[in-house]
């Protein structure tokens, strides 16, 4: 039996509702605006972007008409993360 905590966030195998909740969110405000410029219509990506607890975790996401979806999490401890485009400042018109 290992010496590491078996709740260690790295190490787990299920997310919680807070753990997605958490990435739903980052995702929503910081990622799916990158994915729009660059036309993304579905895939994978890695989840470090909701922190380093994440890395081994990957999202399946899928356009609608409003945005994006989440449509399912994967375990996958040989994923790995890259930087997306940068977002574009935009003006608020109001």
């Amino acid at each position: 039996m290992s010496d590491q905590d078996s709740t260690s966030p790295l190490l787990k195998r299920e997310l919680d509702d807070d753990d997605k909740t958490h990435i739903v969110e980052v995702f929503d405000e910081d990622i799916a605006p990158r994915l729009m410029i660059m036309h993304a219509r579905n895939g994978n990506i890695n989840c470090e972007f909701a922190g380093e607890q994440y890395k081994n975790w990957v999202i399946e996401f899928r356009s609608t008409r409003f945005g994006f979806e989440i449509v399912d999490f994967e375990y996958d401890e040989d994923s790995r993360s890259f930087e997306l485009a940068p977002r574009r400042l935009i003006r608020d018109l109001s």
